[in-house]
């Protein structure tokens, strides 16, 4: 049990492909136990780019739908990834410091840690 000042780790949560922050929000809030989530400080952010394609949440999430970076059919080439990174790092020194992070899918992995 928590101490009533005890400081909630500060957790970076990040969506997957052609989701978003909300999305990730939604999803967490129903699956995970309410004594987790009470006894951590989440912050949802969208990647950078809005879905240039059909997101696979159509029709069970309402848009938008974001995505970190761009990259060819076979995803052997990437855009925007560079800027991507920019982003999420002028975020966390903005908004941060941060305990920790979640991601919700490789894509999002990928992107802050920039192993695309």
């Amino acid at each position: 049990m928590m101490e009533k000042n005890q400081k909630r780790p500060r957790i970076l949560c990040l969506h997957g492909y052609r989701t978003s922050g909300q999305i990730l929000k939604k999803s967490i809030f129903r699956r995970w136990p309410e004594t987790v989530i009470q006894k951590l400080d989440l912050v949802f952010l969208d990647g950078p780019c809005p879905a240039q394609g059909k997101s696979e949440v159509e029709g069970i999430f309402d848009p938008p739908y974001y995505e970190w970076f761009q990259g060819n059919k076979d995803y052997t080439e990437y855009r925007n990834f560079d800027e991507c990174i920019a982003y999420i790092e002028d975020y966390m020194l903005k908004n941060g410091p941060f305990d920790g992070s979640y991601y919700s899918s490789c894509t999002a992995r990928n992107a802050s840690t920039g192993t695309a």
